[in-house]
């Protein structure tokens, strides 16, 4: 069957599955859906979890030896599995086909991908999960309902924001619903319960500048390479997840080359920063950065952030804080002395 996210909280509380399918781009919204489902098997008694990320050298024979192990003292088990590209391929589909075949009762098999293609949604191993059990596919958050699902969220965080504080952090976050709860969660801890203004959201973000990805992009294109780094360095140590740090930084390499090949056919860049919408205070230190670079200096930069933002998902061997802290050290020097 097929549920409705909105819906999995009430289904979860009737009658909990065998098998769950979370797909959808947004991580955040998928890992609420996950918590929705470990914390009713909690309820009824799993109380064991097994973690399996199915990366390019996955040993599938593990998944296999984990459906038909029993537990040491007759526990309910929970066998997870994280499909970082989404498609398992052939032998992987297998095994998922027959983990679920003979699953007792006494297992949950919960399975999260990335958005699947028409294809992969088709294959054999998503219908069985989907008959057996159930799919739960994220959607996206539409732009034009963001600053709703911001005020909900902030609501739900006991805060009581105005509409331009909603709108501030819509502006700020520009649709990462990961960004978003991470700044909601600032103000809570900041600011404790009541209401909140846009100049508390100004504040808030000056009073914790020091872990703040934004920050951390403004250092970097500044041209400070020792400020970037300690905050990267702040910001890993907080606990910041690495796909938001990777979705500032490649947010910032996006403009700088657009701005870069607007510049190239000749538009002036005064008349480009206007049109790409950089705010007038930070006009300053995007002029320097981009004059300290080339405009191909800032696509090779994309390709590492791709590189980076595939490493935080699960999806490569790379060290995800290596390659940002080349990207920033590049964006802050210069390609020549970065190398």
């Amino acid at each position: 069957m097929k549920i409705p996210p909105n819906q999995l909280s009430s289904s979860v509380q009737k009658a909990l599955l065998p098998c769950y399918l979370v797909t959808g781009a947004e991580p955040l919204l998928v890992q609420e859906a996950l918590d929705l489902i470990r914390g009713g098997a909690r309820r009824q008694g799993f109380g064991a979890r097994e973690l399996y990320i199915a990366g390019t050298d996955f040993n599938w024979a593990e998944l296999n030896g984990a459906g038909a192990n029993m537990s040491l003292f007759a526990e309910k088990r929970i066998i997870e599995l994280r499909l970082p590209t989404g498609k398992p391929g052939r032998q992987g589909g297998a095994m998922i086909v027959e983990l679920l075949q003979n699953a007792a009762d006494d297992l949950l098999v919960l399975v999260s991908a990335p958005k699947l293609d028409r294809s992969t949604a088709a294959s054999k191993w998503a219908k069985a999960i989907e008959t057996r059990g159930a799919l739960v596919q994220v959607w996206p958050v539409d732009r034009r309902e963001l600053p709703s699902w911001i005020g909900k969220r902030m609501q739900e965080a006991g805060l009581t924001p105005d509409r331009n504080a909603v709108r501030l952090i819509a502006d700020r976050v520009e649709g990462n619903l990961l960004a978003a709860d991470q700044e909601i969660e600032k103000l809570r801890l900041l600011l404790g319960e009541g209401p909140v203004s846009a100049d508390d959201v100004n504040e808030a973000v000056a009073n914790s500048s020091r872990f703040d990805v934004y920050k951390l992009a403004d250092a970097a294109v500044a041209g400070e390479p020792s400020r970037a780094l300690r905050i990267l360095g702040g910001v890993r140590a907080e606990g910041v997840e690495p796909v938001i740090v990777m979705w500032a930084l490649t947010r910032e390499l996006r403009t700088l080359g657009r701005l870069a090949n607007m510049v190239q056919s000749g538009v002036e860049l005064g008349s480009a920063l206007q049109k790409s919408g950089v705010w007038r205070n930070r006009q300053g230190i995007v002029r320097s950065c981009v004059a300290r670079h080339r405009a191909s200096d800032f696509y090779r930069l994309l390709k590492v952030a791709r590189r980076a933002d595939a490493a935080a998902k699960g999806q490569s061997g790379e060290d995800v804080w290596q390659l940002a802290t080349d990207i920033v050290l590049s964006l802050a020097m210069g390609s020549a002395k970065a190398a």
